[in-house]
């Protein structure tokens, strides 16, 4: 969430930041209750001076002799009239909460301006788009063909947007997650953790997930817990609460999960194979880092998501996001999208966030200055390395062969058990 001293004092620059990432937050709401909020507290403070006074008062009073029947009376009427507005201050307090928890985050001043996908900037490119002399298959079509893939029995299983990997299309995506956590935890600095796949609403709250996605996620209906959408959120707030030092900065962490996302609002959207699924595999990248350090942390993350497409040889493009089509928490972010042969253009694979305070801010995450400086929010960052099964497909279509076999990319093959093709 955002310093709620800097959004009293900036209202002005709120709005303006509302409006540029197409948000409808009810910013004149906010800002009645806070107004509000800070009268009720000035009538309490006088009340209460004057209860004091009051009680003061009859002291002397008894002293002297006289009768303090009526002041008695006058404060405990003054405590009732404490105690309703304590009750109003409360019931303020906790609907501001609860708003503050729905404005976005501030974008970085290097974010561009604009309205949606089409106003994002390509920073660039990697690679250059095979030229096929044939016409290049979608991925479900050389799935089904190869005997890898089972959409049918997905559904049967569960429903609609879910899969059935077999074969050499299983070890296919397990080689994936291992050549991806060896390369981040070996050659890019990352610890990697293996993380709870259900957590609380706590949990979910301090990555920002909730309130503002809960009709995306799934939810147990008799615990309090959720399926995670990535192992962001349980990574990010393995420290929450916490005070770190400053040598403890910046931390890098890694792991690998299933994520499950009820995609609400993107149905009729590539509906028919792996791109847009309920479940899917991903490795996450997450980092926590002090605040002077916390962009250039961002841009070698982006390289670590780069780097698992080179080594493959797919090629790729890296998109820097506009204001209007940013995340919720995040203050700037890169997108890495892959090239998809069979739809002649690149498909989004990784996303590289830079949140700031954002997070550490609902999770009160800080860390105290080595040169013991009041303690600091620290600044959390994320951004898939990759996701397993965009990347699979990626593989699938890149390396199709005219009679229908996949060849499998050299840095893939130890992990794979030295397979070199898939054929029917």
């Amino acid at each position: 969430m955002l310093d709620t001293k800097w959004v009293r004092e900036h209202y002005e620059e709120v709005a303006e930041m509302l409006a540029s990432r197409n948000n409808a937050f009810p910013l004149d709401r906010y800002k009645e209750l806070d107004e509000e909020r800070r009268g009720v507290l000035l009538k309490v403070e006088k009340l209460k001076e004057r209860r004091n006074a009051g009680s003061k008062e009859v002291g002397a009073k008894k002293k002297a002799g006289e009768n303090t029947d009526a002041l008695q009376n006058e404060i405990r009427g003054l405590g009732d009239e404490i105690k309703k507005l304590d009750d109003r201050a409360a019931e303020i307090q906790s609907e501001l909460d609860e708003l503050a928890l729905s404005i976005p985050n501030r974008p970085h001043p290097s974010v561009p301006k604009g309205k949606d996908e089409y106003d994002n900037v390509e920073m660039r490119r990697w690679g250059t788009p095979r030229d096929f002399k044939f016409e290049p298959k979608p991925h479900w079509e050389i799935g089904e063909a190869l005997d890898i893939m089972d959409f049918d029995r997905g559904v049967k299983l569960a429903e609609s947007r879910f899969t059935v990997l077999k074969g050499a299309g299983a070890r296919l995506e397990r080689g994936l997650m291992n050549l991806m956590l060896d390369l981040h935890t070996t050659q890019h600095g990352f610890t990697e953790i293996a993380t709870p796949a259900l957590v609380n609403t706590k949990t979910m709250t301090g990555t920002g997930q909730l309130p503002k996605f809960a009709e995306d996620l799934y939810r147990c209906l008799n615990d309090d817990l959720w399926l995670i959408p990535t192992a962001e959120v349980p990574l990010t707030n393995l420290h929450s609460g916490e005070t770190l030092k400053e040598a403890e900065l910046p931390m890098y962490l890694c792991a690998f999960t299933p994520c499950f996302r009820r995609e609400a609002g993107s149905y009729g959207r590539d509906m028919r194979g792996m791109l847009r699924q309920h479940q899917f595999d991903k490795v996450e990248m997450v980092k926590i880092s002090t605040p002077e350090k916390s962009y250039e942390e961002l841009e070698h993350m982006t390289n670590c998501a780069e780097k698992v497409l080179q080594l493959l040889g797919i090629p790729y493009r890296v998109i820097l996001l506009c204001t209007g089509d940013m995340g919720f928490g995040a203050a700037k972010t890169y997108d890495v999208e892959v090239w998809l042969p069979s739809q002649r253009t690149y498909r989004e694979i990784s996303s590289c966030s830079d949140c700031e305070d954002f997070q550490a801010r609902r999770m009160g995450l800080k860390y105290k200055p080595a040169d013991g400086g009041k303690p600091r929010f620290v600044h959390t960052l994320n951004g898939s390395g990759l996701a397993i099964g965009r990347t699979l497909i990626a593989v699938i279509e890149n390396y199709q062969n005219a009679d229908g076999s996949v060849t499998i990319p050299e840095a893939l093959r130890p992990y794979v058990g030295g397979m070199e093709k898939i054929s029917a």
